[in-house]
């Protein structure tokens, strides 16, 4: 019988391979160095949503309304074929509204900014209206064909476009590069100080205040999902079914679910309740993991 999700309980009492991983399926065939790990972190399954979210690749939850957010592609990760939709679940797992927006072809990175969701769809920026649940504008972006993950601060909202190696922003309704060369650039946060970390072939990454990159990590490439801890820890998805506590000392494998070809895309994150959200993409339902560090 499959265990649905129930947080707040837990807590209190105790190409077709692409989406947000595509061609990841090159990056990371090579072994890991071997490096000794610097923390001994855990991640526990609590539960699992239903199986209704066809080919989810993001997890957004929304810390000021409680609401988390599911981008489904439902197709082609590069077919502009309209499936994709936007889910809404509860923190219990259950299915809020499935069919929240649809209209989208293959949605993947969300992030929120002045009452908007913003969505990557291949090579457009996605707005929603969150009020009124519906589209409210798109960004087109010359030369994108596969847009990927979001992040937000301040009102901008930065997108990173991985085979271009590019990373966008939306500012004042004008799209513009703010940064090049970038081999499948995927995961992107911003803490709250306004710093960006990024993930692409190099491994985690983070811009300088003069605008160039420098490498935290090395050994975790291809990264899909991050979620940025503090105190200089972060959480890092490989699609592949791979999910890593990182620092600049080294990581600790977390979760390894290849061999139950469960994906591990662009991990959402409850921070008051130390739980990862995890889409598992093919196998359409939302895992959740309680994270003790």
């Amino acid at each position: 019988m499959k265990k649905h999700l129930n947080y707040s309980l837990l807590v209190l009492s105790g190409a077709i391979l692409l989406a947000c991983g595509s061609n990841k399926t090159e990056e990371i065939v090579e072994p890991l160095a071997e490096v000794e790990d610097v923390k001994t972190p855990t991640l526990t399954l609590l539960g699992e949503s239903p199986e209704t979210l066809i080919t989810n690749e993001s997890v957004l939850y929304d810390q000021e309304s409680g609401v988390i957010y599911v981008s489904n592609i439902e197709g082609n990760p590069t077919d502009k074929d309209g499936k994709g939709s936007i889910s809404i679940i509860a923190k219990d797992g259950t299915i809020v509204t499935q069919d929240w927006v649809t209209g989208i072809s293959a949605p993947k990175g969300m992030g929120i900014a002045n009452g908007k969701l913003y969505v990557t769809d291949i090579d457009q920026l996605v707005e929603i209206d969150i009020a009124s649940a519906s589209i409210s504008a798109t960004y087109p972006v010359e030369g994108a064909t596969f847009l990927n993950d979001v992040a937000t601060h301040d009102g901008k909202v930065y997108f990173t476009d991985m085979n271009t190696g590019k990373v966008h922003l939306l500012a004042d309704g004008v799209v513009s590069t703010i940064s090049e060369g970038h081999e499948s650039i995927n995961g992107i946060a911003v803490s709250e100080g306004g710093v960006i970390y990024g993930l692409d072939a190099s491994g985690l990454i983070v811009w300088t205040e003069e605008g160039s990159t420098e490498i935290i990590n090395s050994h975790v490439t291809g990264g899909d999902g991050l979620v940025i801890l503090g105190d200089g820890n972060f959480v890092v998805s490989r699609w592949v079914g791979e999910i890593w506590f990182v620092t600049s000392e080294g990581q600790t494998l977390l979760l390894d679910t290849k061999a139950e070809e469960s994906n591990t895309a662009d991990l959402g994150f409850i921070p008051e309740d130390n739980v990862v959200l995890v889409p598992t993409f093919f196998k359409n339902k939302v895992a959740a993991y309680q994270l003790e560090y």
